[in-house]
């Protein structure tokens, strides 16, 4: 996030706008409609802005700025094409503190004019910090039909009902789930309507019955936040994201799929990765255990699938003792999104009709897998957690009979920006690995799939990013 967004209030406080242009026209309506008291400096006009002078809704300050003119300017709008003027403006005000943006100029402001859906007094605005103005448009304009007319119409009834509703609902999540049944449901849809007083009688309805409703009963959702890409993320872990109380997160959960969960949702990160030092488990699962006995209702978030060598099922169990209620949602694990992501396909029908997953954990010096499945031909074998250990791996599996020229593929951070993909075989993809420095997550995909996709697209050798 390379700008800070906020909403800020200019109710009676003066700004300043700089420039008689159609431009400042349209700036100066906004300011208007937020009530500020607007100036205008402008040697010249259009016929817009005469216009907002003539109806005294502008006070014209003169045709030459001087630094006196921002005595008690709250913020100020600079709309001419006079670049000296532009750059000695923007010095001026920003020495002072005070916000300013030159139209057209982002180096010289100090702030963003967002490109705003106005459905008093619901308000969005949206910005790409001056980078893609016309693409701040296009986004505007979707949401502007996704957004009734008539939304205003909806904030201004709950306000009325605001006070109320929290001296009757005293817990926080008795009164989010009271407003999203408002939103969601009947009362919405006749505010909407315009038909207030049946949307009153029936949420006081719906307040009688929630005020004999018992405390909200706490519950963990064990969630796969994927493999890193919030695109890959399943709609039913937004929306519970969405309506979390607590998010416990591990390190290979992604910052962009966390920054999806509710903003006020308190956020505990318990820092497992591998054989990193992290919590341990059993303290995970007391933790969990504590906040939903307190009756919050907790997002569980896992990187990958939260059943694919994530811990999920000691989770579980340790929920199931403890009599708390525990719902799965599964989650695209890091073998699947890493493989699409490089082209890799897991299974062929000539090549590969048997995958397996595995993970390459080391135990008293050594991995506790049964090699000699592992080295069987016409198969694709998905090793997670084992860059570590890929040395042992790879000479194992060709003690065991796999042939040193079997294609390996290292997918590093899979589906993220920071993608990096190193294919060797095994005989040289210790050496390529080293070389490599891979520090991320990495996943190994080896078998002919790996050959396969390396024929079709000899750029899967070099690092690259997602969706080359």
């Amino acid at each position: 996030m390379q700008t800070f967004p906020l909403f800020l209030s200019l109710r009676d406080r003066r700004a300043l706008v700089v420039g008689g242009t159609d431009q400042a026209a349209r700036k100066i309506e906004l300011l208007l409609s937020a009530g500020a008291q607007v100036s205008l400096i402008a040697d010249t006009v259009t016929g817009e802005v005469a216009q907002l002078i003539t109806d005294t809704r502008v006070t014209w300050a003169g045709s030459c700025f001087s630094d006196d003119e921002l005595l008690g300017v709250s913020l100020v709008i600079v709309a001419t094409e006079d670049e000296s003027l532009q750059a000695r403006v923007s010095q001026s005000a920003q020495s002072r503190g005070i916000p300013v943006n030159v139209v057209d100029g982002p180096a010289l402001s100090s702030f963003i004019m967002p490109a705003i859906v106005d459905r008093g007094p619901v308000t969005v605005a949206i910005s790409t910090g001056g980078a893609a103005p016309a693409l701040a448009r296009k986004v505007r304009a979707e949401i502007e039909r996704a957004l009734p007319a008539a939304l205003g119409r909806v904030a201004l009834f709950a306000d009325i009902f605001r006070e109320q509703v929290r001296r009757t609902l005293r817990e926080p999540r008795s009164r989010r789930r009271f407003w999203d049944r408002v939103f969601e449901g009947r009362v919405a849809a006749l505010a909407l309507a315009g038909d207030e007083i049946s949307a009153r009688r029936e949420l006081i309805r719906l307040l009688d019955g929630a005020r004999g409703e018992s405390s909200p009963v706490g519950m963990v959702h064990l969630v796969g936040a994927g493999p890193g890409d919030p695109d890959l993320l399943t709609l039913k872990a937004h929306r519970l994201l969405q309506g979390a109380d607590v998010v416990v997160y591990d390190q290979l959960v992604s910052p962009q799929v966390l920054a999806l969960a509710r903003r006020d949702a308190e956020r505990v990160y318990v820092g497992k990765r591998g054989a990193l030092p992290s919590l341990q488990q059993a303290e995970i699962n007391r933790r969990l255990v504590a906040l939903a006995h307190a009756g919050k209702n907790v997002v569980r978030l896992k990187g990958g699938d939260p059943l694919v060598f994530g811990r999920g099922g000691e989770e579980i169990e340790a929920l199931a003792r403890a009599g708390v209620t525990v719902e799965v949602v599964p989650g695209i694990t890091a073998a699947l999104g890493c493989a699409a992501s490089a082209g890799i396909p897991l299974t062929h029908r000539l090549y590969a009709p048997a995958c397996v997953f595995v993970t390459a954990h080391l135990k008293d010096g050594d991995i506790a897998l049964d090699w000699p499945m592992l080295a069987r031909p016409r198969q694709t074998v998905v090793v997670y957690m084992g860059i570590e250990t890929l040395p042992l791996v790879a000479r194992q599996l060709v003690r065991h009979g796999l042939s040193p020229a079997t294609p390996v593929a290292l997918i590093e951070s899979g589906t993220t920006e920071q993608e990096r993909r190193i294919v060797g075989t095994l005989a040289t993809i210790e050496q390529q690995a080293v070389g490599a420095r891979l520090h991320g997550p990495t996943l190994c995909v080896l078998g002919e799939v790996v050959g396969l996709a390396l024929s079709r697209d000899k750029e899967i050798r070099f690092e690259s990013r997602v969706g080359l």
